[in-house]
């Protein structure tokens, strides 16, 4: 007779780029009749981090509901907020998306982490509380309603000279031609960048009339300026790109961290300390090549989400373990809706020589955008997959009695 065998637990944490992909993954991978799959996140529509700055300038984005995205796949839904973790009882507590409601506790046999990160005001003063953030869709909207009601002619200040900030200013700039958009940068615009590309993003900023203020460190964020060394600079809404600071749940758990709050993990994604609990993305401390840890960004979160995925099915199903270890391509920069800069790097994510720009550079970006979107829908591609059977279940079958 056949035993009676309890699914296997997986509750995924967070739905962004990281915690959909490997949501969606593993239900290509496994079969509901032995695994159950649980996502978790506060928002009911997918949100297209890479575009929060188009959404702050007024763009309308696609909606992108996730009971459309995983019908029929499996995977459950749960609209909730994350409050903490037991990883010793195996279980996530989570309360109503919006607060009402009893708190609630998670069971799970397997647990990805995918929390990703927020904004990072770096313990600035005043940046809390007059900066606007774009990290998210809830920042990025009450960014967008501020933008809306200034007058021509107000400046607008961007702190902070990485992608997020370039993009930013680059979108502020072509969409509002009548404010005066400033970039504060702590050092040369676009000194990551090869040669072409740096010439190619100051281009773009003198078209633009941006002003790039280079290093220069910002040491606080007032109402109506921002305040560095070398003197104030008028703000009438300050737009903080700093980096991302990782969710802190992590940090209260048992789990190892990092000082910054991220979870060490191996070449599979599980965690160092737990090896129930897989952490992806912005929230895990993920060694790439040459063992330089890897960015914050959805081109190296994405893969570590198939890699976890592939990994938590390979275990279950006594399959094989994947060993791809990730790497960078290139860095694709929007610099409004008709210029970009596509960056070709090593696998370590240094810049080469070559570099795509101007109008066919937008479209690869926007392709790339895109492309991203369609993959947490579609995280394998596209191609043939098949759900295997769970060892355990495999196992199940004893003589009839």
């Amino acid at each position: 007779m056949q035993q009676n065998i309890q699914r296997h637990r997986v509750v995924v944490i967070g739905a962004g780029y990281t915690g959909a992909s490997a949501a969606g993954r593993l239900a290509r991978r496994l079969r509901s009749e032995d695994v159950s799959i649980t996502l978790v996140n506060a928002e009911p529509d997918f949100v297209e981090r890479v575009r929060m700055h188009q959404l702050a300038v007024g763009q309308d984005l696609r909606p992108r509901p996730f009971h459309r995205m995983f019908a029929g796949t499996g995977v459950r839904l749960k609209l909730a907020k994350v409050t903490g973790i037991d990883v010793d009882r195996g279980t996530v507590s989570v309360t109503d998306a919006n607060g009402a409601g009893q708190p609630e506790d998670l069971e799970y046999d397997t647990l990805v982490y995918a929390l990703g990160s927020a904004w990072n005001t770096r313990g600035v003063p005043g940046a809390m509380e007059h900066a606007h953030e774009i990290a998210g869709r809830e920042g990025a909207l009450r960014l967008r309603d501020r933008l809306a009601a200034l007058a021509p002619g107000s400046p607008v200040t961007v702190v902070g000279g990485g992608l997020t900030g370039v993009e930013a200013a680059t979108e502020l700039a072509e969409a509002r031609p009548d404010l005066d958009v400033s970039l504060v940068a702590r050092g040369g615009l676009g000194d990551w960048l090869s040669p072409k590309g740096a010439r190619h993003l100051r281009k773009v900023f003198g078209d633009l009339r941006i002003t790039a203020h280079e290093h220069t460190a910002v040491t606080a964020v007032e109402a109506d300026r921002v305040i560095t060394a070398e003197g104030d600079i008028p703000a009438a809404v300050t737009v903080w790109t700093t980096g991302f600071a990782v969710h802190p749940i992590a940090r209260a758990t048992a789990l190892e961290t990092t000082d910054d709050g991220r979870i060490p993990v191996d070449g599979t994604m599980r965690s160092t300390s737990h090896p129930d609990v897989y952490a992806i993305g912005d929230a895990a401390l993920v060694a790439g090549p040459g063992g330089k840890p890897l960015r914050m960004s959805c081109a190296s979160g994405v893969p570590t989400a198939w890699q976890a995925a592939d990994a938590i099915a390979a275990r279950l199903t006594g399959g094989k373990l994947p060993t791809t270890a990730p790497r960078y391509f290139n860095q694709c920069v929007s610099l409004g809706r008709k210029e970009g800069l596509i960056q070709y790097v090593t696998a370590g994510d240094r810049a080469v020589s070559a570099a795509l720009t101007g109008r066919v550079a937008a479209l690869y970006k926007e392709l790339v955008c895109k492309g991203a979107a369609w993959g947490v829908a579609n995280p394998t591609m596209g191609l043939p997959t098949r759900r295997r059977v769970t060892a355990q279940r495999a196992g199940a079958t004893a003589p009839a009695a």
